[in-house]
């Protein structure tokens, strides 16, 4: 009998992905570092608790929506308590309690949603909110459709197989 522990039991691999908004004003000034300082100085995490986050990026006078790397994709995250083990998690930076977010944020997600969907074999029907595992809170907001991130998701994962963008 071996000694050493069984690698393959500590492989992360997540089976969904989980959500969420930042509950802040997006400013354009890139409140992801903020978040992080947050993560890792005040709750004294060992990262940013999400894998990804979209928010609004001004560089000089133009503005796009961007991508920003969280937690390595091979760690679990620190976003909804109990489903760290299976998930990946995403934040768009903004309040969707006051307004919905813009198509081209959501456009922005969903590359990376439908990316990390072909890379683990995750499910479109494995996409949730995080107020589906905490009913306490509305993140990512009354006003983020999941339904519409899902449809763009599936635009793009329709292209990616060869077929025509509606």
């Amino acid at each position: 009998m071996s000694s050493k522990p069984n690698a393959t039991s500590h492989i992360f691999h997540p089976e969904k992905i989980i959500v969420h908004h930042s509950l802040t004003r997006d400013s354009g000034t890139v409140s992801w570092g903020a978040i992080r300082k947050y993560h890792t100085q005040t709750l004294k995490w060992d990262g940013i608790g999400y894998h990804a986050g979209v928010e609004l990026v001004m560089s000089g006078t133009e503005a796009n929506y961007e991508v920003l790397m969280g937690r390595m994709w091979d760690k679990p995250g620190a976003h909804t308590r109990g489903h760290n083990h299976d998930s990946l998690g995403i934040c768009f930076i903004g309040d969707y309690d006051k307004l919905p977010p813009k198509r081209e944020m959501l456009k922005a997600g969903a590359e990376i949603i439908a990316l990390w969907m072909k890379i683990y074999d995750i499910s479109i029907n494995n996409i949730f909110t995080h107020h589906e595992f905490n009913k306490r809170k509305s993140c990512p907001g009354v006003l983020f459709s999941l339904f519409t991130l899902k449809m763009l998701i599936q635009n793009i994962r329709r292209v990616d197989d060869g077929e025509e963008e509606n």
